[in-house]
């Protein structure tokens, strides 16, 4: 089965009533769990975006400290998944402050982490190529929060 093109979606999405929307919605929620994470950030987070962010770092922070520090490799391994979910919450969001912010978090998490990632190659590279990508984000963000962002990226 081929998917139809978003255009085609949102004209027949129109045609439908309220309830058969409402239906839809609940039944695309129930196929996966990435469905209902969006519509719970829809409906329920994306009016209060500093709560998302704080929730998100409450997340990081738990996270953090779960990981198995026995070798380098499960650091890794545990980094990585960290880092996958919160660009996944970032693209529930898709603003650009957020998305600055919540790396930021990351990289001052990771920068912090004990043991030092600095003995790592690859961490290091996951931390260079993160800050990398908030420096591109700050640029698209309005003066005043380049500022205040770019002295946060200063301290890392």
């Amino acid at each position: 089965m081929k998917a139809v093109p978003l255009p085609e979606i949102k004209k027949e999405l129109n045609t439908l009533s309220h309830k058969e929307t409402q239906e839809l919605c609940l039944r695309l929620a129930r196929f996966k769990k990435e469905n209902k994470e969006l519509l719970t950030y829809l409906l329920f987070e994306s009016h209060n975006e500093s709560g998302y962010i704080q929730t998100v770092k409450g997340y990081m922070d738990e996270e953090f400290e779960l990981i198995n520090t026995n070798s380098y490799f499960y650091i890794r391994k545990s980094a990585r998944k960290i880092l996958r979910n919160v660009k996944k919450f970032i693209r529930y969001s898709q603003k650009k402050e957020t998305e600055v912010e919540l790396l930021l978090y990351f990289c001052q998490k990771l920068k912090d982490f004990k043991p030092s990632i600095k003995r790592s190659t690859q961490l290091q590279n996951m931390y260079n190529r993160q800050i990398l990508l908030a420096k591109k984000s700050i640029t698209k963000l309005h003066e005043d929060l380049q500022y205040d962002f770019n002295l946060m990226l200063e301290e890392l």
